[in-house]
């Protein structure tokens, strides 16, 4: 990841609904959501979920899958992984032992 898709993806989590909405498809996992499933869980319009779901899709944070009429949106662990690779690309000045506590945090059960 670059220095300018680094500043789409903090630019698109740096507004709530849309830090709502990636956290919310984070827990969501595997299954997804669909737009209405996303707008009811966090009480947001069609419209306005609709932009955001598009500023983050650009941003590569989220992807979707059309299935029939709907689409069904899902957190882009690629992407996540790519912008925090990006954060923690010089961590700790070559001493990846000072690292270690910090990788373990993030590291999923």
């Amino acid at each position: 990841m670059d220095n300018e898709n680094a500043l789409l993806a903090f630019a698109a989590l740096g507004q709530p609904t849309r830090l709502d909405v990636f956290r919310l498809l984070i827990k969501a996992g595997g299954e997804g959501m669909s737009a209405g499933e996303i707008g009811t869980a966090l009480n947001v319009r069609q419209n306005t979920m609709s932009a955001n779901l598009s500023v983050l899709a650009r941003a590569g944070l989220i992807r979707s899958n059309r299935e029939g009429r709907s689409i069904r949106y899902f957190a882009d662990m690629n992407g996540l992984r790519a912008l925090l690779g990006f954060l923690l690309e010089d961590c700790c000045g070559g001493q990846p032992e000072l690292c270690q506590p910090l990788l373990d945090e993030l590291t999923c059960c």
